[in-house]
């Protein structure tokens, strides 16, 4: 076994005995890597002779209720695999949802191969056409998401669309409050302005809630197109233009500072498009004005400043040990002052 395979996320004892009983035809030996370097959900390659499948749990230690539901992600999943929705997914195979298993529930999925970009681009995709297609790609899924019937696909309850940006406000409020540990003076200032400016929100929609860059995998050749959209943990019923406005807060453009955290970096490059072409294609296949894309943004940049913070306290307090934690004692400063800025108009939208 390697140091992967003796991960204590992904005991490989159990992961084998979990495939003896639910999916027997992957048998054999078999490794498992850990794919990918995220602050979200844990997510891991196990490798047999002749199959592939991808791991997903959550992380380990101390989580916020609620936080890193795999279950609810694994249903958004199944529902969306034989949909002809324009939204393509990974094939869920197998839930676990007893924590005995791994310390916590779990699902396997196909494997699709691509590419999902943060700080390089891949060989095939380095053209300027590419790079358009990537943030149109975007765009277009938003659009088809915004399209899909939720009843048709049977995700009728899976949120509570009535009142969604009043109650994430207050949700996030209550998460700021509870990680009040040190001054973050334009933190507190954005989600004052969030609160006096709230918008009318258009009919409300299916969300991914972490639409980006990075958490889409790109087909490995050119033309660039989206083989899968995977992190579906944070879907839920609500504004569409919230997917929108988080996809625009991560949208770095040319003199930009990179962001303080592991997401997509690449944007600012020649090639890509600006953020007010993003939202322009999404008012033209929409149909949609959506004058208030800056409040849209800040909230986004404010949600994931509240996120940060958090998980920083849990790093302090030794609940958490991703790599890239000890940044956040500047980092969540810096997506906060970000966030601000489109408040305040200084970011164009």
């Amino acid at each position: 076994m390697t140091a992967a395979d003796r991960d204590a996320a992904v005991d490989p004892g159990a992961v084998a005995a979990f495939l003896a009983t639910r999916l027997p035809e992957l048998g054999g030996p078999f490794t498992i890597a850990r794919l990918g370097e995220g602050q979200s959900c844990l997510t891991y390659l196990v490798s047999g002779t002749g199959w592939e499948v991808v791991l997903r749990r959550p992380p380990r230690g101390e989580l916020p209720r609620g936080a890193f539901d795999v279950v609810r992600e694994h249903r958004v999943l199944s529902a969306l695999a034989d949909a002809e929705t324009g939204v393509p997914v990974p094939r869920p195979l197998a839930l676990c949802e007893d924590p005995e298993v791994l310390g916590a529930p779990f699902y396997l999925m196909e494997r699709v191969h691509g590419y999902s970009v943060r700080t390089t681009l891949p060989p095939a995709l380095t053209g300027h056409a590419d790079r358009r297609r990537m943030g149109e790609a975007l765009v277009d899924l938003l659009v088809a998401l915004r399209a899909i019937d939720a009843s048709a696909v049977g995700l009728e309850g899976h949120g509570r669309p009535d009142g969604y940006l009043r109650r994430q406000l207050r949700r996030m409020g209550e998460q700021r409050e509870a990680v009040r540990g040190r001054a973050l003076p334009e933190l507190d200032a954005v989600g004052a302005w969030l609160a006096e400016h709230v918008p009318d929100s258009p009919p409300p929609a299916l969300l991914h809630g972490d639409l980006k860059l990075d958490n889409v995998i790109l087909a490995p050749s050119s033309p660039a197109r989206v083989a899968a959209v995977i992190d579906w943990e944070l879907s839920t019923l609500g504004d569409p233009l919230a997917d929108l406005g988080w996809l625009l807060y991560f949208w770095r453009e040319q003199g930009e500072e990179p962001f303080p955290i592991p997401v997509a970096n690449v944007t600012h490059l020649p090639g890509f498009s600006r953020r007010a072409e993003l939202r322009d294609r999404y008012e033209r296949l929409t149909g949609a004005r959506v004058p208030d894309a800056p409040w849209y943004a800040a909230l986004g940049g404010w949600k994931i400043a509240v996120i940060m913070e958090a998980s920083y306290l849990r790093f302090r307090a030794g609940n958490a040990d991703h790599p890239t934690f000890a940044a956040l004692e500047e980092g969540v400063g810096r997506l906060a002052r970000r966030a601000l800025a489109f408040a305040e108009g200084a970011l164009t939208t």
